[in-house]
């Protein structure tokens, strides 16, 4: 086949199949080829560009597309060093002072002794700064100094030590995970029919050969046996040698080296014993292991393409193309643009039924706009002219025209999707605990097993290889392996689809251990909708909310969003100070807007001003010269903050409220939700002092903030949950981000967390006792082999599901609305 016949279902650089609905194409030798996604695109132009062309002809296509089918052929290094193209690396690579981070997909990974083998071996790069692989994902955050390391270098030696790695595209992995999963069905399936069949005939063989079976008759069996259990070993079986070769290699020990030794001594001995006519055969035992250790992978496999698939999904929120609206000689003209073409300014429209492409503020048009997808929240929200819409969600009911504010990377759904992942950088203490100690248990079941062999070969020789193979299959460490990864990783799912994105991998573990919550009070416990209740001005009550609205304008705090609506003019030279207030000048006049005593600073003399009355939250304006206006600010609580404090109280949880609001303001909030202590009127610096104090005492503290001011209270506290609302500088600082600003979902995730600790816990106690315990019996002959292969496929088989019980989240989720209902 040349290159002009080349297949149209399949793109032309990575030969995957191409998706619907995708237009991404390239000239090439004179023709325009199509590409499946951004980034082939960018890497065959890269290749046109350098004036390679040759790899496109000298390539052999049918070879090639056949490959597709099977496992994916190395990438050649000429091809690797393209990746160090600046133009090809702005699609996946961030730049920092140097700096450069990525995601790679590593395609190969079977266990966590990979990711310890991938992480050691990258660290020991030069240049290389931080290495995280996520077990969940099979996906790489690398961060690495540009000058001293290529990223080209970093995927040769992924490649050298046996695995594949390669950006992180989602419309890729999805064609990836639709591969792997397939081919499994198809090991698994193998497996389990050879398995059967060959059970089948060692049933024969047992009771045939206590009652006489004839000689003829028994050599048919153990024939028929060879052949069917064969291609069960060097096709379903196959994952296991390659790994384990790849392992020993690299001079690393995982399980799939027992596993493989198992599985290839047993089957390599009942096929001399078949060929000579002579010895026990273990046929059955071989099916069996291979299609139950196939089977709890399976499931394994399973829970992480779940995962997978929801950050993906994540990714392909947004629509492939747009359309612009411009105006030309008068007349609006609307063009149908891909959404990589979409500018800052742009005006968009986006019709019912349609994904908004980008953030930006309705210009024109009202809506409901379906945000499910990214809060968690059911039901569609009303937008109008102004209001803010988030790229990724769903236009429901009428058409809009969007200007467009952000794009690519600074979208809050990137920021998402950057803080779903940065969950799956560091690993909780009991998973890297685990991950240690598996490491650890596989060289102790080969030493075991070498013992065992020994010691049997010294009494009993005729027993010795049937009860070493025991010991080999019966303590297979997979159950240890899965135990940790597989309950969080379910649990953070489950969690993310409430409401509670976690972005540190410590979080569930700390909220399973919280003995002390501390909540901000404006926009935390309360709306956040902060409204301007009375005004007490000495001059024009207009004129000086234009003065506060100028000095407001810059400030990401609630209580700026109150002033917005009076915005005309700017202010210059501002300084913020966090939780006091804010100074600027405004039309050549330095004034203060906030707190009384950080105001009344800027006058020379003020002990004789007072507040015009203390039941109320007032914030102060004035000038070098003069007290300009006092406001007065309201808020409402949220629907279930009470419902929150009750809940956590049961639980025997105590609840602090820290806020920089008035005491009697805070008094009054504290007393409607029971809340016993309370800080007001205090800095940042107050909070953070107040946070150590609890934490030097032995608390486990959970803060739970909204806004810049609570910046270093976040970063100070061992757990922070930053409010949906809150600014993107809190969510970075943050450890969990409420992304649906629902409290309730606070009491399934303190609820979840525990049960998550328990079925860890229960998992690696089922691990090591069944291994402990099977241990003794299969080293004293008592555990024949398929026996031991029945048990340890049961231990994994539990492990797995016990973990998938944590997805389960309808019960609390009705429980919770019906108790804010009533």
């Amino acid at each position: 086949m040349t290159s002009l016949e080349f297949p149209n279902h399949l793109c032309y650089h990575c030969l995957l199949n191409l998706p619907k609905l995708v237009n991404h194409r390239v000239m090439i030798d004179g023709l325009e080829r199509a590409m499946c996604c951004p980034g082939c695109a960018g890497v065959a132009q890269t290749i046109v560009d350098s004036g390679l062309n040759n790899y496109y002809q000298h390539r052999d296509i049918d070879s090639a597309t056949l490959n597709n089918n099977r496992d994916r052929a190395p990438l050649i290094p000429q091809e690797l060093s393209l990746y160090d193209s600046e133009k090809l690396q702005q699609q996946f690579v961030t730049t920092d002072n140097g700096v450069k981070s990525a995601t790679l997909v590593i395609e190969g990974i079977t266990c966590a002794a990979c990711i310890w083998l991938l992480e050691h071996h990258l660290r020991h790069q030069s240049g290389m700064l931080k290495v995280s692989i996520n077990m969940t994902n099979h996906r790489a955050q690398l961060t690495w100094q540009s000058d001293q390391l290529e990223l080209s270098t970093i995927l040769t030696c992924i490649h050298d030590i046996g695995y594949l790695g390669h950006p992180y595209r989602p419309d890729v992995e999805e064609q990836l995970l639709a591969k792997e999963q397939k081919i499994a069905m198809r090991r698994l399936g193998l497996a389990g029919v050879g398995m059967m069949q060959v059970l089948a005939l060692a049933v024969s063989l047992y009771f045939g050969t206590d009652n006489g079976m004839q000689y003829d008759i028994e050599i048919w069996l153990r024939w028929t046996s060879f052949i069917i259990c064969t291609p069960v070993v060097l096709y379903s079986a196959q994952p296991f040698f390659t790994a384990a070769l790849r392992d020993i290699k690299a001079r690393h020990l995982s399980m799939d080296v027992p596993v493989s030794i198992a599985i290839g001594a047993a089957y390599l001995a009942s096929s001399w014993a078949t060929i000579y006519s002579g010895g026990e055969i273990y046929f059955d035992s071989v099916a069996m292991f291979t299609f139950f250790l196939l089977f709890g992978r399976y499931l394994e496999m399973q829970a992480r393409h779940r995962t997978g698939r929801a950050g993906n999904a994540l990714q392909n929120l947004l629509p492939q193309a747009a359309i612009k609206i411009s105006n030309e000689d008068g007349h609006q003209r609307e063009q149908l643009i891909s959404v990589t073409d979409i500018c800052i300014g742009d005006t968009i429209l986006v019709k019912p039924g349609q994904s908004i492409p980008a953030d930006g503020v309705i210009c024109q048009g009202f809506s409901s706009i379906d945000e499910s997808a990214l809060t968690g929240e059911f039901l569609p929200s009303q937008r109008k002219i102004g209001d803010q819409v988030i790229g990724g969600t769903l236009n429901v009911e009428n058409p809009l025209q969007i200007s467009i504010e952000k794009i690519g990377a600074n979208t809050q759904l990137s920021a998402i999707i950057r803080l779903l992942e940065r969950a799956g950088e560091d690993k909780p203490k009991v998973a890297r605990l685990a991950d240690k100690v598996a490491s650890y248990f596989v060289v102790s079941v080969l030493v075991c097993a070498t013992l065992v062999a020994l010691c049997w070969w010294y009494l009993d020789p005729s027993q010795a290889f049937a009860i070493t193979l025991s010991v080999l299959v019966v303590t297979c460490p997979c159950a240890l392996s899965l135990a940790t990864p597989t309950a969080l990783t379910t649990a953070t799912g489950t969690l993310r689809q409430r409401g509670l994105l976690i972005t540190r991998s410590h979080v569930l573990e700390s909220l399973a251990e919280a003995s002390d919550f501390v909540f901000d009070k404006t926009g935390t416990l309360t709306q956040g909708n902060l409204v301007i209740e009375q005004i007490e001005a000495e001059i024009d009550q207009q004129q000086a909310l234009q003065i506060a609205a100028a000095l407001e304008n810059h400030s990401e705090h609630p209580i700026a969003r109150a002033f917005s609506p009076y915005y005309q003019q700017p202010a210059s030279d501002l300084e913020i100070t966090l939780g006091q207030g804010i100074q600027g000048s405004v039309g050549g006049t330095g004034y203060r807007i906030g707190k009384p005593s950080f105001s009344l600073g800027l006058l020379t003399d003020s002990s004789h001003i007072v507040a015009p009355s203390n039941d109320q939250h007032w914030l102060l304006l004035c000038s070098s010269d003069a007290v300009i206006a006092w406001f007065a600010i309201s808020d409402t609580l949220r629907a279930d903050s009470q419902f929150c404090i009750e809940q956590l109280h049961r639980r025997n949880i105590k609840v602090h409220m820290l806020t920089g609001d008035s005491i009697s303001n805070a008094r009054l909030i504290a007393e409607n939700l029971g809340i016993e202590q309370v800080i007001a009127e205090a800095s940042p610096s107050d909070k953070m002092d107040y946070i150590k104090k609890l934490q030097n005492s032995g608390a486990k503290v959970v803060m739970v903030g909204d806004g810049i001011n609570d910046l270093p209270v976040l970063a100070g506290t061992q757990t922070s949950i930053a409010m949906g609302s809150a600014s993107d500088l809190a969510k970075t600082h943050a450890d969990a981000v409420l992304t649906n600003t629902q409290l309730s979902v606070l009491i399934d995730a303190v609820d979840l967390a525990k049960k998550t600790r328990t079925v860890i816990m229960q998992n690696i106690y089922w691990a090591f006792s069944y291994n402990m315990l099977a241990l003794p019996l299969a080293a004293f002959g008592w555990v024949p082999p398929y026996a031991a292969a029945i048990g340890m496929s049961v231990s994994s088989l539990l492990v797995v599901g016990n973990a998938l019980r944590l997805s389960s989240t309808a019960k609390m989720r009705n429980s919770h609305q019906s108790v804010q209902t009533n």
